[in-house]
């Protein structure tokens, strides 16, 4: 679904992600782990598009995202859910909806995806009409996400997406990240959490200085000794203990 070779990227000249090689399949959740400064949202950006001076190449169901800009990224199948908040916080969460489908010129189909995304979400239903910068930091992550989905992506990457929230709310993004792998969508995780990224993951890829240095099943890494004392500082067997 999702494939990337030999993907390098940087900022002024200076390479931070070094010769990238991933896939994520349709359905499956791929937690990308490292330490701050490993390149783990440089990566992200690059593939959507964000990073000019990217080598290498990504494509979506067998279709090159080579040189477009983030809008045709976006309509050739990927969408990506920064860090950074971005909702537009004077519009109400319908508006924002509907900003979401831009690129959709059939107000019927648009209405459709935005009921799905309602359903997906039923808080957001509930909030419809409110102010989207009246939200809660879920709500807003929620908003991300749903927004994200009026253009059908197949393929999703989201940078930290329970950071800041309370962990029942984090719970919840966590949650509906399954929920858009069991409709078949590839999903590319970035998450401070290690343990909760492992927890709902198939498979993990480790970073570190810009390249990937270890990639297992989620559950082979969260019995590994070694991620559990890089990662959580735990000293004992894994994640478990």
């Amino acid at each position: 679904m999702l494939r990337a070779d030999t993907v390098s990227a940087g900022y002024g000249g200076r390479t931070i992600v070094d010769g990238v090689t991933l896939s994520v399949e349709a359905g499956e959740v791929v937690a990308l782990l490292g330490h701050n400064g490993a390149g783990k949202s440089t990566l992200l950006r690059a593939f959507f598009g964000l990073l000019p001076g990217r080598s290498g190449h990504v494509e979506v169901e067998g279709r090159s995202l080579d040189g477009l800009p983030p809008r045709g990224v976006l309509l050739a199948g990927l969408a990506y859910v920064p860090q950074e908040r971005s909702v537009f916080p004077r519009l109400t969460v319908l508006e924002n909806l509907r900003m979401g489908g831009y690129a959709l010129t059939d107000a019927g189909l648009l209405a459709q995806r935005i009921e799905q995304a309602l359903d997906l979400f039923p808080r957001l239903r509930e909030r419809a009409g409110q102010l989207a910068g009246t939200l809660s930091g879920g709500e807003q992550r929620m908003l991300e996400v749903a927004r994200t989905l009026l253009l059908d992506p197949r393929a999703v990457m989201l940078d930290e997406p329970s950071i800041g929230l309370a962990p029942r709310l984090a719970e919840q993004v966590f949650a509906t990240i399954r929920d858009l792998a069991a409709q078949g969508r590839a999903v590319l995780l970035v998450e401070q959490s290690v343990k909760r990224a492992l927890a709902i993951a198939d498979r993990a890829v480790v970073m570190e200085m810009g390249r990937i240095v270890l990639e297992d099943s989620a559950a082979s890494l969260m019995a590994d000794d070694r991620v559990a004392k890089l990662y959580m500082g735990a000293a004992g067997k894994a994640f478990g203990t």
